[in-house]
């Protein structure tokens, strides 16, 4: 008779890892501010979509007329590719926004997050190079260094990456035997500064990956929450007039910030091959998106219900944003610097002396307020004196509260 085993369960699965599992890891930050969901803490930390932004009644109307009409179809399997009224609806969102593809050119995913993980999955092998802004999105590390990969990293300023030292930084790589895999931007008041690309430096972007055969990864979640100021053309709008077709960038998109984040509906659009490729990865996730949710989007959103309210979202957006410049304004110390986003969710706030950015957010916690501290976004290291906030959640009031109890943590750190 076999003895029994001295394993634990936790243990005996420890002994199992694989190498990507043990390159993931939890978030001390996460950790910290589930203590945020207090019902007296102001929570500036989430890249939450403010709740009364939700068309409730409208999603539960169409909820009711497609099991009405079509549940024999939406409660089944369903293609891979996507629903196929939502991918023709979305065919159309892109050549309103400039890229003219085929409802065959569009892949419905779990979000964009779920294409970035797929990314990963296709194109980053241990040791490989990819090319970020420093910050960037924290979602795209987290999805990615399970992979091993490395970072070369471009810095921004409030005009967006600086393009001018990609050069460079591609120089460097070639002399080290290197070449990137892509470049990843978010292109329109990016996570976490709130910035945005200038249409300048978009050009100058598409002539580096034409020499350099670079491809590029737009992450363009927040581009329809513009409520100031000229939108540039998005980068595979430009990739499209220049070829005729996308060549150099897969265009990655969601409805998670202009219908409701729980859908968890996002959408790719790119080079053909690419796009089969994510077709296969995907069928080995999760064979397809929620086939209901994508029915319940499209009938939400084919009667023109976001040229309804985005304008109001926008508002919305525009009045929080500049309720909380003004209480930066009244509230910081003269130290202190932000950024000035014309739409989107957030923006980015810098104080001197490099202070440990987990200490100053223990202080905040004390203070009922919390954020997320610019560690997070960079994927070098970097970001201990910049912190990421929300606009877009809070209502004024608690805007205006939740700046004076920050300002005075920050004035206790300094």
């Amino acid at each position: 008779m076999a003895l029994p085993s001295a394993a634990t369960p936790d243990t005996l699965w420890d002994a199992h890892w694989a190498a990507a599992a043990r390159a993931t890891s939890g978030s001390a930050v996460r950790e910290l501010l589930k203590l945020t969901e207090q019902p007296d803490f102001i929570s500036f930390a989430g890249g939450l979509p403010a709740p009364e932004s939700f068309p409730a009644e409208e999603i539960a109307s169409a909820t009711e007329r497609v099991l009405a009409t079509q549940a024999a179809r939406v409660l089944q399997y369903g293609p891979t590719e996507g629903f196929p009224p939502l991918r023709a609806l979305l065919a159309d969102m892109m050549a309103a926004r400039g890229v003219a593809v085929a409802s065959d050119q569009v892949l419905i995913t779990s979000g964009s997050q779920q294409a970035l993980d797929i990314l990963a999955r296709l194109l980053i092998d241990p040791d490989d190079t990819i090319v970020v802004e420093d910050p960037t999105y924290m979602g795209a590390l987290q999805a990615w260094r399970p992979y091993r990969p490395r970072f070369a990293t471009l810095p921004i300023d409030d005009h967006g990456m600086l393009v001018e030292r990609l050069e460079a930084v591609l120089s460097d790589l070639a002399r080290e035997g290197r070449r990137p895999k892509f470049l990843y931007t978010v292109s329109n008041f990016q996570n976490p500064s709130g910035v945005t690309l200038s249409h300048q430096r978009r050009e100058q972007l598409l002539d580096i990956a034409e020499r350099h055969d670079l491809p590029i990864v737009e992450d363009d979640p927040y581009g329809a929450l513009r409520f100031e100021g000229t939108a540039p053309p998005l980068l595979a709008a430009l990739d499209h007039q220049r070829h005729g077709a996308p060549r150099h960038v897969l265009y990655l998109s969601t409805f998670s910030k202009l219908l409701a984040p729980g859908l968890r509906i996002g959408w790719a659009t790119g080079p053909a091959a690419l796009l089969q490729r994510i077709v296969h990865a995907k069928q080995g996730i999760d064979l397809h998106t929620g086939s209901l949710a994508q029915a319940i989007a499209y009938e939400t959103a084919r009667d023109g219900l976001l040229d309804r309210t985005l304008p109001r979202i926008r508002a919305l957006y525009h009045q929080r944003r500049d309720v909380m410049l003004a209480a930066l304004e009244r509230e910081m110390p003269a130290e202190v610097r932000w950024t000035r986003p014309e739409g989107g969710m957030f923006l980015w706030l810098t104080v001197p002396a490099e202070p440990d950015g987990l200490a100053l957010l223990r202080r905040a916690v004390a203070q009922q307020v919390s954020f997320v501290p610019g560690v997070s976004f960079f994927a070098n290291g970097g970001g201990e004196n910049a912190l990421r906030l929300n606009f877009s959640y809070s209502a004024p009031d608690r805007i205006d509260a939740g700046i004076s109890r920050l300002a005075t943590a920050i004035r206790a750190m300094l």
